[in-house]
This record gives structure tokens, sequence and C-alpha cells, in this order.
């Protein structure tokens, strides 16, 4: 359970810092499978894009990308601070 915890931590922590230095403007591939498949529509996607133009200061094109871009980083912020947090009271 403790490796798992700290797994998530740097997944999240890993994931947020590439998409810091993501260009969401341009052209990129997808791992969606609801787009791989065809399908025009996906309720995430977006939000990668949206969460890299939040880093560039793009609150705009953060909210055209994908509505939920804003809530998800505050999320994922919490997330890693709940997690960090847990991590330093065992050093």
């Amino acid at each position: 359970m403790k490796l798992t915890k700290h797994l998530e931590l740097v997944i999240w922590v890993s994931a947020l810092i590439v998409l810091a230095f993501v260009r969401p403007g341009d052209d990129h591939f997808t791992l969606c499978p609801l787009a791989n498949l065809g399908f025009v529509w996906c309720p995430g996607c977006g939000l990668g894009r949206s969460i890299a133009s939040i880093f560039q200061g793009d609150f705009a094109a953060s909210f055209n990308y994908h509505w939920f871009g804003i809530p998800a980083l505050l999320i994922l912020l919490y997330r890693i601070i709940t997690l960090s947090k847990k991590y330093l009271v065992y050093f």
C-alpha cells in the first residue's frame, strides 16, 4: 500500500510536469480509446490541452478546450498535496 501511494504521487507530479511543457495548440497524438475508435465526442477529450493552457496562462483557451480543466487541475493539486503530506510524515 505504501509503495502504491508513492507511485501515485510520482505519476501525478510527472503528468503535471509534462503538461506544463506541452504546447496545447500543436498537433498531437491521442491516447483516447473513443477518439481512436472514431467517435467524435468524448467527455475527457481536451482535459490535457486545457490543463496545459492553464500552465501557459491562457485561461480562455483552457475553457474552450474543456470547461472542467481548471477544477481538474485543482483536484489534482489537492491530491498531490494530500499524498505529499502523508509522505512527509514518514520522514
